[in-house]
């Protein structure tokens, strides 16, 4: 690795907007299982399985997260993928998820897009344990890199997956 001007040791957290807390928490909870603790009148703190956090600020104005800013939720299997999708379509209206995307094959993986009633994006993938570590082994990748058709069979896991 170069070396950097800034001695950074760890990225820990990230910031999502929410226009209602209660329900934001909620969702987070008993929809998508993450953790939650309230950490002001005005913000909560999320995490799943690490030591990453999202800062969760209420927001007045708050405007729809472009899908290239998503944020990912892995899950073990290709039909997991497919199962949280179905939750996802079946329960939609309950929790205000809408642009819901069919699951499909992209960028290594096997997942799906939407947007949550806040106008925050989430993507459920499919990936081996680590999440997306696995890219890293692969260093600097040329042509399409990741986009490349068949690079999903590059991952530590990729026998036991067919999509």
């Amino acid at each position: 690795m170069a070396r950097s001007v800034l001695k950074t040791k760890f990225i820990s957290h990230g910031t999502l907007g929410s226009k209602d807390l209660e329900a934001t928490r909620r969702f987070y909870e008993e929809f998508l299982g993450l953790e939650v603790v309230r950490t002001s009148p005005v913000s909560l703190m999320i995490r799943l399985g690490g030591n990453h956090v999202y800062a969760v600020v209420y927001t007045k104005k708050k405007e729809r997260m472009p899908r290239v800013y998503h944020n990912g939720l892995d899950v073990d299997s290709d039909a997991e993928v497919d199962d949280a999708w179905r939750a996802c379509t079946e329960q939609a209206e309950k929790w205000g998820l809408h642009d819901i995307d069919k699951p499909s094959a992209r960028h290594g993986t096997y997942s799906f897009l939407f947007w949550d009633a806040d106008d925050n994006a989430w993507e459920i993938l499919s990936n081996p344990k680590g999440g997306y570590t696995w890219i890293f082994e692969q260093g600097d990748l040329e042509g399409r890199g990741h986009f490349e058709r068949g690079f999903r069979h590059k991952r530590p896991d990729a026998k036991k997956e067919t999509a």
